[in-house]
């Protein structure tokens, strides 16, 4: 947060005026003096600096504007989700199809994708079915995603994690 007119104590101040042109180094009193003369306010844009820099400026107009910005940045930018895709080892063809499909859809929307399959009871026996089957749906997706992360059992669960192309 910026320090503002009266709140600035220093004994000497860099000044700069409202249009960006350098005012010199006076006392924090006469910069004050200064600012109200021309109607703005004082503020401490610099305070690590020596001496410290300060700035005529219209903080309100300021305040209203940097507002502005940060509302403009936030709906121009895209939150990444991980979108999960789960199967199982026995999954049949229409189904493996169709959760293809969703996880292209995903892709295309920029999201990330994790692609788990579960072993229940006496599948966990044949973990390598379940790599097969997250091999060849990476094959699949290859023309539009990335392996970010490739097939690794945790658990009772393998997956692997697929990012769009740019």
């Amino acid at each position: 947060m910026h320090q503002l007119n009266e709140d600035i104590r220093d004994k000497e101040l860099r000044l700069i005026g409202s249009g960006g042109e350098q005012l010199g180094i006076m006392s924090a009193d006469e910069a004050l003096r200064i600012a109200d003369e021309k109607g703005l306010d004082l503020v401490k844009i610099s305070p690590q600096a020596t001496p410290p820099v300060c700035k005529l400026m219209d903080y309100g107009k300021y305040r209203f504007e940097q507002g502005k910005r940060e509302k403009e940045a936030r709906k121009n930018q895209h939150v990444v989700e991980i979108k999960e895709i789960r199967m199982s080892p026995g999954i049949d063809v229409g189904d493996f199809n169709v959760k293809l499909r969703n996880a292209q859809k995903f892709l295309a929307d920029g999201n990330r994708v994790k692609v788990s399959v579960r072993f229940r009871g006496r599948e966990m026996a044949h973990t390598d079915i379940g790599k097969k089957l997250l091999d060849k749906f990476a094959e699949q997706c290859a023309g539009i995603a990335n392996v970010d992360k490739g097939a690794k059992l945790e658990g009772r669960n393998m997956s692997m994690f697929l990012s769009p192309k740019k």
